[in-house]
């Protein structure tokens, strides 16, 4: 680990705070390797660091939940890898981290659709999250992005729509919202597979559609 690591590390553990990692694991944030520092000081650190592919590597490798959110804020998209995007998703082990990997940097790199749709085949409970949490960012950022390539998300979206997992079905929901909230056709599409998926005998399909039927039917354009 080079010197300029093991002086942010250093300085994140300053910022400890025990109360705060309490809280974030009342909202299912792992209290594992958690030092409990806002996503705003974070933020506020990245901005200060800069930019750097490899320091990003060693924060990751330091397994500091922090560390890791750090990490994702400093990397350089344009240095991400295949490999790379492989080796940090099996390390998954929160929701924040997972989607703030996703958001922040996956979204951007050159294979996002592809990852998403290979991700949300893996059985791996934050993998598949991944994949649709994926999916929900791109709907979000991808402004230039035909339909299409939102539509070729609704047959992953309605096979693990039956995923009970708390994590995955939320992420499942999460991505079908956000599609239809990119504009009124994809709106139209998404709300017809939204009915499509409450007629699947599952309680946590009908979950996932009815969430989705509620927020998207108030959606105006």
């Amino acid at each position: 680990m080079s010197k300029a690591s093991k002086e942010i590390i250093k300085k994140l553990k300053e910022q400890s705070n025990p109360e705060n990692v309490a809280g974030m694991a009342r909202f299912g944030i792992n209290s594992k390797n958690t030092l409990g520092i806002p996503v705003p000081f974070l933020r506020k650190t990245a901005k200060e660091i800069g930019k750097n592919h490899d320091l990003a590597l060693e924060l990751w490798k330091s397994g500091i939940h922090e560390a890791r959110l750090l990490a994702c804020f400093i990397d350089e998209i344009e240095k991400v890898s295949k490999e790379q995007m492989e080796e940090w998703v099996k390390d998954f082990d929160s929701w924040d981290v997972c989607d703030q990997v996703c958001m922040s940097l996956f979204d951007k790199t050159e294979q996002p659709y592809a990852k998403a749709k290979q991700w949300a085949k893996r059985e791996e409970e934050f993998v598949r999250r991944a994949g649709f949490a994926l999916m929900a960012a791109l709907a979000s950022h991808d402004k230039k992005a035909e339909n299409e390539k939102f539509i070729s998300f609704f047959p992953f979206i309605k096979k693990y729509s039956t995923d009970e997992r708390n994590f995955v079905r939320k992420a499942v929901n999460w991505a079908l919202r956000q599609i239809g909230k990119r504009n009124q056709n994809l709106r139209d599409e998404a709300l017809r597979l939204a009915e499509e998926i409450r007629k699947i005998d599952s309680k946590t399909a009908k979950w996932v559609a009815n969430d989705a039927l509620r927020e998207l039917k108030a959606k105006k354009f």
